[in-house]
């Protein structure tokens, strides 16, 4: 038995991922019952809810799982209560200073982990006495669009975040490494959301040496779109999209010709709100909202705490559209309003792919909800017909990328080891 099998008394070191909004009683007690460790996210949930997922994860299994808590989290003192009250034994803390929760939850017989995005943080946790922890992958520099071969250059450079973007995805580099040196084979990386394939005009804002980046849900975005052209019977590369990623994060992109020429930094924060994200604000109103408050909670705001969640105090969406559908009057006014940013963001894309659209490609969790395709429609099907696909193809698109690598379809790319655009030189 290893030593994460030892900490958490679970039999293979499997632990699933916290996520919002989908890590719920009936997933983390499934995987706790397959004896890896269950996670119950609690960040999109109200502080009740979750203690009935806690109770319902309690009766569903009689092995170990936990609780992810995003330490930013609005009513982050209930939550703590609930989980001194329910005599939850593993927490996974997120988003926040551990030192400021660490010592009450384990004065309390809590085994304690805290996620972190670099080495210099995970001193911090030490110093905080956390049990463990979850490290979070660091971006390597933006890149084309495409698949990598991962060596030495591309390891390091994700360890060291050189792009300054740090993302879980990134994490699978390292991890990837270390799995080809137990079992071979190959090691690629396929389009990491630091893709880059902006044209020069939408790079430039008001300020001087200030440029807008390329961070978006590339992976689906570029899988979806691909899937769709050849549903039309066409390459990838000869079709212009207008391709949207729909769901805790929104990313709305105009693709021509197989690049990725537009499309907001989602994040950034900026483009429509969010279940968890602030979206576009005038710089005059974040500028009061913000005066006094602390970095940690401006980067909460644009990131976990923003959008819905800040309406609502929850980013679970279904909990929001059962309001929605009784009738709420402000849960009807705020979810029509993030649907109506989408539509104005489409719209913008249009534009810069000069009204020549061979179709508006729809993608994400938050598609579930009909009238979110629907409202689309509606509004932008005189730009080209609306084409959705609900959910995801992440995991797939990383496995027929490794295939058509390996059968010889598509060449691997060298990653360059420097930002795919680095400046104006004039």
């Amino acid at each position: 038995m290893n030593r994460i099998c030892s900490l958490f008394g679970i039999q293979y070191p499997i632990i699933q991922a916290g996520m919002v909004w989908c890590s719920g009683w009936r997933l983390a007690s499934a995987v706790s019952n397959a004896s890896g460790l269950g996670l119950i996210g609690a960040g999109s949930m109200h502080p009740e809810v979750l203690r009935e997922h806690i109770r319902k994860c309690e009766a569903a299994t009689d092995k170990p799982f936990g609780v992810n808590v995003p330490l930013m989290y609005p009513e982050i003192d209930t939550l703590m209560r609930i989980l001194v009250e329910e005599k939850v034994k593993i927490v996974f803390t997120s988003a926040g200073n551990p030192k400021t929760w660490t010592k009450y939850l384990k004065d309390h017989d809590m085994t304690v982990v805290h996620v972190v995005s670099s080495s210099k943080f995970a001193t911090k946790c030490e110093e905080a006495g956390v049990d463990a922890i979850v490290g979070r992958g660091g971006g390597c520099y933006s890149v084309e669009g495409g698949i990598y071969k991962i060596d030495d250059r591309l390891i390091q450079d994700t360890k060291a975040a050189k792009g300054g973007l740090y993302h879980s995805s990134m994490l699978g580099v390292q991890m990837a490494d270390v799995l080809h040196k137990k079992y071979g084979g190959i090691m690629i990386m396929m389009n990491p959301p630091i893709v880059d394939e902006l044209c020069d005009l939408a790079r430039v804002t008001g300020v001087d040496g200030v440029y807008r980046r390329a961070v978006c849900h590339a992976l689906n975005l570029k899988e979806t779109a691909r899937r769709h052209a050849i549903s039309l019977g066409k390459k990838y590369e000869d079709c212009n999209f207008i391709v949207c990623h729909i769901d805790g994060g929104i990313s709305i992109t105009a693709h021509k010709k197989g690049k990725m020429i537009d499309g907001n930094d989602a994040g950034g924060g900026e483009g429509p709100f969010t279940p968890t994200r602030m979206g576009t604000m005038a710089v005059t109103d974040i500028t009061r909202y913000f005066w006094d408050k602390t970095q940690a909670e401006m980067k909460s705001l644009c990131s976990q705490t923003g959008g819905l969640s800040s309406y609502f105090g929850t980013s679970n969406s279904d909990a929001i559209h059962k309001k929605v559908e009784e009738g709420d009057r402000k849960a009807t006014r705020v979810w029509n309003a993030m649907i109506y940013q989408v539509i104005k963001y489409i719209g913008s894309m249009s534009t810069v792919l000069q009204g020549k659209v061979d179709g508006i490609v729809l993608t994400g969790g938050l598609l579930r909800f009909p009238e979110v395709e629907e409202k689309i429609r509606e509004s932008c099907g005189w730009i080209a017909p609306v084409t959705s696909y609900p959910g995801e193809f992440e995991q797939e698109a990383m496995a027929f990328g490794a295939l058509r690598v390996l059968r010889g379809e598509e060449e691997a790319k060298i990653y360059p080891g420097k930002p795919v655009w680095d400046g104006f030189k004039d």
